[in-house]
């Protein structure tokens, strides 16, 4: 998921994406643990994706403090 994708999101849908992408990377640790994955940079790119995600959310509940 690129930078361009991720603002193109409300707040409610990158919340969302934040969930999900947290919840898929709990899995593949835990299947990574048990049995190596196919593809283990797999769980690098969902670890950063999670952090593009946190940032954009971040960025925006400072915004909308400094609007009111």
């Amino acid at each position: 998921m690129k930078s361009t994708e991720i603002k193109e999101l409300n707040i409610q849908e990158l919340i969302e994406r934040l969930e999900s992408e947290q919840s898929m990377m709990v899995r593949m640790k835990m299947n990574h643990a048990v049995s190596p994955l196919d593809n283990p940079t797999k769980i690098v790119e969902t670890r950063k994706n999670i952090a593009r995600l946190k940032t954009e959310v971040r960025a925006r509940k400072i915004k909308e403090k400094s609007e009111k």
